[in-house]
């Protein structure tokens, strides 16, 4: 199939009654079918076509993940359109800026929360001219001109359908694999957002070769907690998925992600690394609460597969204690098991850079997350580390589909059927981006024996007193390691390293509960003595992690609980340098005059 509405309308006609997803309501598992699915996506994508939607149009969608975001999306693109995910929670600038750089025509919005976010802007969104209105729920006296609620929409699709019913074949036929599929505007960590153009031939050439490399399929269960809209979540996740006939399990809300995880017991997890540092969370605040027997036995587990994965990292195979299968059946599987990562056997961590002793830490566990690397540009994948292989803090061997090289600053260059051609509207960053076919990436890197090994952004690497360079996401990566660390930012001040550093929320105030701490709300815990001691203790166990013997000199907390809503963060919940570097610019002032006061 060289086209991804071809694909689809193959798999419904021949797993029809076949689940495809679940979705969770009101505490029930929902199954739904591929026949289900097909004919929800074939009565928007006829309503979406009499609707005057045409062929190149872009159609985007503003909600959480929903089987109708799925299927509304699915008929996006078969009718020959571009989809546009937008992240729920981007404010209402940004998502203004996006609709007006693609000249967006018709948007989904989820309920009244977002429809009320796009009637304030659609003014300025001169090309939009129909708003669909996925959930009514609140709506029943609204009435707009320019809204139609979903549901009332897919009925006129149907009659539409009645009506030409060779249309909706002809049109997936009519649909060439260099069609442009979907627009994914980047996340803007380092700078403005970019809209990505990735077209079907460069979406199935990435669900391809994954599937391959991991051997996904119809016995395969998912758990779905990203945003759709990251592109991560939807190549990677939903469309390899469908492509895989593995179910995706829709999980209700970001709050019940551990309760869904753990009724659910997915067989492959792709996850950014704010979710692997989550898991890690809950298992050493567990850890540090639990009993005195509890503890030594976990500790014994422990350190008794530490010692096979040392041997393993070390290339001296065979040499684990014989003791390892004991300590996993007896502890490290129950607590595998009560997160829900038992059955894991595809555990892949991307999306940003991640801690070699994060990776470490889950291949003592038993579990063998293996990093990935790649970019919106490229379908969210350019390299991975093969099965059956451990290097360590390297992110891979170029995928099979691509080609990985280093330009002569070592800049990490990639190639591929699965790369992007361009950004939307923007000549000046597609020439400046590519070269003789190759993606300038903007990472830092070096290939050792066919593995990249990233070393941080070029525009990020701090440059020393004594010359050398350093990659903040080295030391970053570190510190968010530690369960009460988040993220962090590293900064140069003078000759030295500072840190503003993002708490882990959640960890902290179990540790504090834990510890007979008293403290009123997130800021009380924050400036207590006791916690204060607990962020530098992990602050000092990083510096003694740091290559070189680089230090962090002074950090402060992020006095704020930043949250999906707030721009200082990702979609992926990762911190904007920039953004955070204007919005807690005091805390680096003070760091600064400590230490002006100090040379002094």
């Amino acid at each position: 199939m060289q086209t991804l509405p071809a694909l689809l309308a193959a798999r419904i006609s021949a797993h029809g009654p076949e689940t495809i997803l679940r979705r969770k309501e009101r505490g029930i598992w929902r199954a739904i079918s591929w026949s289900e699915l097909g004919a929800r996506q074939r009565a928007i994508g006829c309503a979406l076509r009499a609707d005057g939607v045409q062929p190149g149009e872009v159609v985007g969608i503003i909600s959480e993940a929903t089987p109708d975001w799925i299927a509304a999306d699915l008929a996006i693109l078969a009718i020959g359109g571009v989809t546009l995910g937008l992240t729920p929670t981007d404010a209402g600038p940004a998502v203004a800026a996006m609709l007006q750089d693609s000249g967006c025509t018709t948007l989904f919005v989820e309920g009244e929360e977002q429809l009320d976010k796009v009637l304030q802007l659609r003014e300025t969104c001169p090309a939009l001219r129909r708003i669909i209105i996925m959930d009514m729920k609140g709506l029943r006296d609204f009435a707009d001109p320019m809204c139609v609620g979903l549901d009332s929409l897919a009925t006129a699709g149907e009659a539409a359908d009645r009506a030409h019913p060779t249309f909706w074949d002809q049109g997936i036929a009519a649909i060439a694999p260099d069609d442009l599929a979907v627009l994914a505007y980047t996340a803007g960590t380092t700078g403005a957002p970019r809209g990505v153009m990735l077209t079907h031939r460069n979406i199935m050439a990435q669900l391809e070769g994954a599937a391959a490399m991991t051997g996904l399929g119809p016995q395969d269960e998912r758990l779905a907690f990203l945003p759709p809209s990251q592109i991560t979540e939807r190549v990677l996740g939903l469309y390899l998925s469908l492509h895989a006939r593995t179910v995706s399990n829709l999980v209700e809300n970001a709050e019940t992600v551990p309760e869904n995880l753990a009724e659910v017991r997915p067989t492959v997890m792709i996850a950014i690394p704010r979710v692997w540092q989550k898991f890690y969370a809950r298992v050493a605040v567990a850890a540090a609460g639990a009993t005195r027997l509890q503890s030594a036995a976990f500790d014994w587990a422990l350190a008794t597969a530490s010692r096979g994965v040392d041997a393993e990292l070390a290339g001296r195979t065979g040499q684990a204690s014989p003791l390892a299968g004991l300590a996993d059946a007896l502890v490290l599987k129950r607590v595998r098991a009560t997160i829900g990562l038992d059955r894991l056997r595809v555990a892949w961590v991307g999306g940003a850079p991640v801690s070699p002793a994060l990776l470490r830490w889950y291949r003592v566990m038993g579990i063998d997350l293996r990093e990935v690397y790649g970019l919106t540009e490229c379908g969210g994948l350019a390299t991975a580390t093969p099965q059956g292989r451990l290097v360590h803090g390297s992110v891979g061997a170029t995928v099979a589909h691509g080609e990985i090289a280093l330009s002569p600053e070592g800049e990490v260059l990639v190639r591929g059927a699965h790369v992007c051609a361009g950004y939307w509207n923007d000549e000046q960053a597609t020439s400046a981006a590519f070269a003789d076919g190759w993606l300038r990436t903007g990472d830092l890197g070096r290939l050792e024996g066919g593995m990249l090994t990233l070393a941080g952004r070029t525009e990020d690497v701090l440059t020393l007193p004594d010359g050398t360079q350093l990659s903040p996401a080295t030391m970053e990566n570190e510190l968010a390691l530690s369960p009460y660390i988040a993220d962090a930012l590293v900064l140069q001040q003078g000759s030295q390293l500072i840190a503003l550093l993002m708490v882990e929320q959640e960890a902290l105030e179990g540790w504090a509960q834990q510890n007979g701490i008293a403290f009123t709300g997130f800021q009380g815990l924050l400036r207590a003595p006791e916690a204060l001691a607990l962020v530098a203790q992990a602050v000092e166990s990083a510096n003694g992690r740091a290559p070189g013997n680089r230090r962090i000199a002074r950090f402060r907390l992020l006095d704020r609980a930043l949250g999906p809503d707030d721009p200082e963060l990702t979609p992926m919940m990762k911190l904007r340098r920039a953004v955070v570097l204007q919005r807690f610019r005091p805390l680096v002032e003070e760091m600064a005059a400590e230490e002006t006061s100090r040379v002094a």
